[in-house]
């Protein structure tokens, strides 16, 4: 619950470990006092009353310390807020007032027609953030630019940014680097969240994997985003960020219009980088991810077994092999709609193809159910192809530019799901096919970017970069509501599209079309960073890795390595010999023995993946497994030691595997030794407390 001070304009929200104060000065400036280590109110209070310094005429005393600066006055920040009338520009707002209601603050300003109120929520140690905009006047306004919050953080020397970056097929690789003077500015401008950064950032000066103050801060929004870390004059840090890459307009209010800001989530820990990540991953599992306390099955996928080429009958043979080495979930991928047989048509036209499922879906929704398996399909509702019925109907329906040459990226164009007649058109083909036959998953894909976000017709185009993305969300909101017992995945040709707010309405995301499973984990270290093991997809495919690099690994560090996260297996199982068929069955088994723990335990990051040794741990209750890859041995080197963490030091704990016992502080030696042996090998080790 927030605390409000006796002046009425003195804030403290309170987690298990950390404060978060703000204050409304006599001039109606909102000062940011406090985020760090759990204060008391009457500490925001003392911190209230110390004076601004006195900056003028060539900086500005609100200058890293204003909440949530606005576009006007003596202000030279970036701007969280700017907007635009037919008369003006900028914002002189006044304070309005406040009120709570359950965990939620809010503050409320005003200027003129513009009703502006801040959000905050408090849970457990994650700091919500949003805003509203309402045109409370009569003529339109336009926001520039609003973003969700802007983060003030304590006076420090040698700050260091993390960011995630990369590309497709090398998504989520983490970069450590000194913050320097100037503006670092992440983010992306292809109308989704995009492969090149996960919308988040992380600030130390001296933290370790366990040890350290870490502030961090993750966006939830699956369009354009912008989050902007500026190192100001006097060496103060701020980081603004919400919907949006530039300035050049996001939406236009008309008189009692609105709108609300995603969420901008920021954390602080003295934990270390690992002390963040679990609190990241607590608080997506508790109020982010939906129903995150069932654990995610073992899915098989179609796709690399048999691409465009499928008909009932294959996918039926797969379905069987698939049940036999105890997979829970068969997915159907590209390739069972429309004249889908290849790329470069198909798409929009979503009902099976008559020639490779005369009864459509339902007679092999039935028989996978039989086995003892649920029944998913992969679809990708926001394109279109040239080529497809739905086309040839609504050319209109996608985005385009007058005048100019209509992109093709992957022989496909982007509908404008900003329209509410291409959403009501998505709903009724969606939910006409959910409920065609018994389908319980949905692989939703999203595989090329904006390139021509134009809309002739609209007298404000540019709100098609928002709408779209609201658009996308309502319908994804409507099918869970109408159909509550489908899962859904997302994709974006990999792990395109990943953010907070995305998660709110999935239950997993492909991590990355990188299957290869050395290269997963530098990508899965990272992604770990933020996001849990519980949402993360991991495939098992074939070797070599012709997708990508050729390269040959076992099948046991295949599996090991994907069953870090949500394993899938995508290899063709019609080649698999019997021998390899029944050890899939024997990791399979090994994963549901530890998936409750991976799910939904705690993360350590015991080594990463930089050569050599790396491993991760996790914790939960009384079990502890152990993942670990030796990614290569030189020079006869003995296999290093692992110190586990998270464990009762004063409990014994037995090995499953060797069978030793563990007490005080476990070491893990012998274990390992025997376990990983050569290039590219892996190990599971599990420890009960006794």
């Amino acid at each position: 619950m927030p605390e409000s001070a006796a002046d009425g304009r003195t804030w403290l929200l309170s987690g298990p470990a950390s404060s978060y104060a703000v204050h409304v000065t006599e001039a109606d400036e909102l000062v940011h006092l406090h985020w760090g280590p759990r204060l008391a109110l009457a500490d925001a209070e003392a911190l209230a009353v110390r004076p601004l310094p006195d900056y003028w005429p060539f900086e500005s005393p609100l200058d890293g310390r204003e909440e949530y600066p606005v576009e006007g006055g003596a202000r030279f920040v970036r701007p969280a807020l700017s907007v635009r009338t037919a008369e003006r520009r900028g914002t002189e707002w006044s304070f309005a007032g406040h009120e709570t209601e359950g965990d939620e603050l809010r503050l409320r300003f005003r200027d003129a027609g513009l009703a502006v109120t801040l959000h905050y929520r408090m849970r457990d140690d994650v700091v919500e953030r949003w805003a509203t905009l309402v045109n409370e006047g009569e003529e339109h306004l336009e926001l520039l630019r609003a973003d969700s919050a802007t983060w003030t953080l304590p006076d420090r020397d040698g700050w260091r940014l993390s960011q995630l970056h990369g590309r497709w097929a090398a998504e989520s690789r983490l970069a450590r680097a000194p913050l320097t003077y100037g503006e670092k500015v992440i983010g992306s401008r292809r109308g989704h969240t995009g492969h090149q950064h996960l919308p988040w950032v992380a600030l130390d000066t001296d933290a370790t994997e366990e040890r350290g103050e870490v502030y961090g801060c993750a966006l939830g929004w699956s369009g354009s985003w912008r989050i902007a870390v500026a190192q100001l004059p006097d060496a103060r840090v701020q980081i603004t960020g919400g919907a949006g890459y530039d300035d050049s307009g996001l939406l236009r209010l008309a008189a009692g219009e609105s709108f609300t800001t995603p969420v901008f989530a920021g954390l602080w820990t003295d934990g270390g980088f690992g002390g963040a990540s679990r609190a990241w991953h607590a608080y997506q599992r508790a109020y982010v991810i939906p129903d995150a306390g069932r654990d995610r099955p073992v899915l098989f996928n179609s796709w690399e077994a048999t691409y465009f080429d499928i008909s009932e009958e294959q996918q039926t043979a797969l379905a069987r092999r698939a049940a036999d080495i105890g997979v829970e979930l068969f997915v159907v991928d590209d390739g069972w709609f429309g004249a889908r047989t290849g790329e470069h048509a198909g798409l929009g036209d979503w009902h099976p193809n008559p020639d490779r499922f005369p009864e459509g879906l339902a007679p092999l929704a039935r028989h996978v159910h039989e086995l003892g398996m649920q029944f998913g399909i992969w679809v990708e509702p926001e394109m279109v192809n040239p080529d497809s019925d739905l086309y040839r109907a609504h050319p209109d329906w996608v985005q385009f530019q007058p005048g100019r040459k209509r992109t093709e990226l992957r022989n496909q164009l982007v509908l404008n799901l900003a329209r509410e007649d291409v959403q009501e058109y998505l709903w009724q083909q969606l939910d006409t096919l959910l409920s065609s036959a018994p389908i319980d998953y949905v692989k939703w894909d999203f595989n090329r970017c904006f390139t021509d976000a134009g809309w002739p017709d609209d007298a404000y185009p540019q709100r098609l970069w928002v709408d779209h993305v609201r658009g996308v969300y309502t319908l994804l909101d409507r099918l869970r509501a109408a159909h509550p017992g489908v899962a859904f995945e997302s994709c974006s040709g990999g792990g395109g599209r990943i953010d907070l707010g995305v998660l709110s309405r999935t239950d997993q995301v492909w991590t990355s079309d990188n299957t290869d499973p050395l290269d997963r984990l530098a990508i899965q270290h990272g992604f770990s960073q933020v996001h849990p093991a519980r949402v993360m997809a991991a495939w098992v495919t074939d070797s070599p890795n012709t997708q990508l690099n050729g390269r040959a690994s076992s099948l046991r560090f295949r599996f090991v390595s994907a069953m870090a996260g949500v394993l899938g297996v995508g290899g063709d199982l019609s080649e698999w010999t019997e021998e390899e068929l029944a050890e899939a069955r024997r990791w399979v088994e090994l994963y549901k023995e530890i998936r409750p723990l991976v799910q939904r335990g705690d993360l350590y990051r015991l080594r990463p993946p930089e050569g050599g040794l790396s491993a991760v741990q996790y914790v939960r209750g009384g079990e502890t497994v152990v993942l670990a890859w030796l990614q290569a041995q030189r020079y006869g080197e003995p296999v290093p030691a692992l110190r586990l963490r998270g464990l009762d030091p004063a409990a014994a704990y037995e090995c499953l595997e060797t069978g030793e016992v563990h007490r005080g502080a476990v070491l893990l030696h012998h274990g390992l030794r025997t376990g990983l042996r050569g290039d590219l090998d892996a190990a599971v080790i599990r420890l009960r407390r006794i």
